[in-house]
């Protein structure tokens, strides 16, 4: 798939045979190397544009995004409008097959953030991280750089989606100069931060990310590749985290509701 046909507008991505919907939120049918692509020839067009480009915004849309778009009609308008929606989810991936429209392969925030890392580091593309508890940004960035030597870490900073704080950030932001902004507020207050400051946000490319900080960084541990390929990472993270439980509701939940929904409905809200 050509970089053009990514780019498509909301509303022709959702009549594209590249994009599904699943219960009213759009997924993007693309691999991750075709998300890679997109990312960096966002933050390559931007900065030929003499940074005059406005910011896209890419979500990665698990299962419990579904739901919560479901009952939130911002959170819904935020993801749809969004550049570029990737599945983040096993139960994502599987409904796209059950509509018929599959998604190529499941791709996480914590897999896209060292992939990108790597090209940032390549072709000295700048990097922000903000969110998470603090320090957490901090040590993120420690692992990336040395795992990738000459990755430009523009900045680091643990803030709040408190709108509150929204100008202190951006502040941040053009002073840093970055080009990727990746943002683990947890979701849906990251999606929406990026969604409400999309226009005047300083970077060509920013995602929301959740808690891949917390996995990046040590802090705490993903599932064995083995239960990743089996589909089983959320399992993993219910054992380790089972406070975690009355999230987990929504994976039975969802997959329910796509069933009864039917292949000839899916597109409803």
């Amino acid at each position: 798939m050509s970089v053009e046909q990514v780019e498509s507008t909301p509303s022709q991505s959702r009549g594209s045979p590249r994009s599904v919907s699943v219960l009213g939120v759009r997924i993007d049918r693309v691999t991750q190397e075709e998300a890679l692509t997109f990312i960096e020839e966002q933050i390559r067009r931007r900065r030929a544009s003499g940074n005059r480009l406005p910011c896209s915004q890419v979500v990665t849309v698990n299962p419990e995004f579904v739901m919560e778009a479901r009952r939130n009609p911002a959170f819904r308008q935020a993801i749809n409008e969004a550049a570029l929606n990737v599945p983040d989810g096993i139960g994502v991936v599987w409904a796209t097959r059950y509509l018929g429209q599959p998604a190529p392969e499941r791709i996480t925030g914590t897999d896209l953030i060292p992939a990108l890392a790597e090209r940032c580091a390549a072709h000295g593309y700048r990097l922000y991280l903000l969110g998470a508890a603090p320090g957490v940004a901090e040590a993120t960035a420690a692992r990336l750089c040395a795992r990738f030597p000459g990755l430009q870490i523009a900045g680091t900073y643990a803030g709040s989606p408190d709108p509150a704080d929204e100008e202190a950030i951006l502040q941040r932001l053009v002073a840093a100069q970055a080009d990727l902004l990746c943002v683990a507020y947890g979701a849906p207050a990251q999606e929406l931060w990026i969604w409400r400051n999309l226009s005047r946000l300083p970077v060509a490319v920013a995602m929301g990310v959740g808690g891949a900080f917390d996995f990046l960084s040590g802090r705490k541990k993903r599932a064995p590749r083995a239960w990743q390929r089996l589909g089983l990472e959320w399992l993993y993270r219910l054992y380790h985290e089972p406070w975690r439980w009355r999230r987990m509701l929504a994976l039975p939940h969802f997959a329910l509701v796509v069933i009864f929904k039917g292949r000839g409905r899916h597109s409803e809200a």
